[in-house]
C-alpha cells in the first residue's frame, strides 16, 4: 500500500509540475483562453489544453474545415470504382478529438440553460445517434473556436453571422420558419401571432 501510495502521490506531483508550466507557457495568450473558455462545455484548463495544440494563429488553417480535417472530426474518404461508402471520421488527433469529445458531451448533457450545443445534440442523436452527434457537436464546436479566434470575438449563441452562429449549419428537413420563432422567444421576444406556414 505504502508503494501504491507513494506512487499516486508521484504522478499528482507531476500533474501539478504540467500545470504550472502549462499556466505560465499559456500567461501571455490570457485573451485568446478567455475566448475559448466562453465556448460551453470549455474549462480555463481545456481552453488551455486545446490551444497548445492548434495555437492560437489561425491563419496558418485554410479554413474552419481544414483544422476541423486536421484534427480528425471529418469523415474520411472511402470510395472505388465510383461508389461512395460512408466513413469513420479521420485518424488523427490523437489528444485533440478525446478532449473535443468530452467538451461536447458536457456542452450537449450536462451544462445548465445551454441549449445552443444541446439542441444540434438532440436533432443528429434523432437520426444518426448518440455517437455521430457528440462528433457532429465537436466538429461545430471547433469551427466556432476557429472563427471566434480569427475575429477575437467571445461565443454568441444569438450571432448567427458569427462567432458561435457561423458554425450551425442547416440539418435536411428543418423548418426554418420554425427555428425563426423559437429564436425570437428565445430573446424575449411576444411570439404568440406567430406561427409557422403549413
Amino acid at each position: 500500500m505504502r508503494l501504491s501510495s507513494g506512487h499516486v502521490d508521484e504522478i499528482a506531483r507531476m500533474m501539478a509540475e504540467a500545470d504550472a508550466e502549462l499556466d505560465r507557457l499559456m500567461a501571455p495568450h490570457s485573451d485568446a483562453v478567455a475566448i475559448v473558455a466562453s465556448v460551453p462545455g470549455f474549462t480555463e484548463r481545456s481552453a488551455k489544453v486545446l490551444l497548445a495544440e492548434i495555437g492560437c494563429d489561425m491563419s496558418q488553417f485554410a479554413d474552419a474545415r481544414h483544422l476541423c480535417s486536421w484534427a480528425g472530426l471529418s469523415p474520411r474518404s472511402n470510395s472505388s470504382a465510383g461508389k461512395s461508402r460512408s466513413s469513420h471520421v479521420m485518424r488523427a488527433g490523437t489528444y485533440l478529438k478525446p478532449l473535443l469529445v468530452q467538451c461536447a458531451l458536457t456542452a450537449s448533457t450536462r451544462c445548465k440553460g445551454e441549449d445552443y450545443f444541446a439542441g444540434k445534440y438532440q436533432r443528429i442523436k434523432a437520426r444518426r445517434g448518440h455517437k455521430r452527434a457528440i462528433i457532429a457537436v465537436a466538429r461545430m464546436m471547433l469551427a466556432c473556436i476557429y472563427r471566434m479566434l480569427s475575429n477575437g470575438e467571445l461565443f454568441d449563441p444569438t450571432d448567427r453571422a458569427g462567432g458561435g452562429g457561423s458554425a450551425d449549419r442547416r440539418e435536411p428537413g428543418v423548418d426554418d420558419a420554425a427555428r425563426a420563432i423559437e429564436l425570437l422567444a428565445s430573446l424575449g421576444y411576444d411570439v404568440s401571432s406567430l406561427r409557422a406556414p403549413d
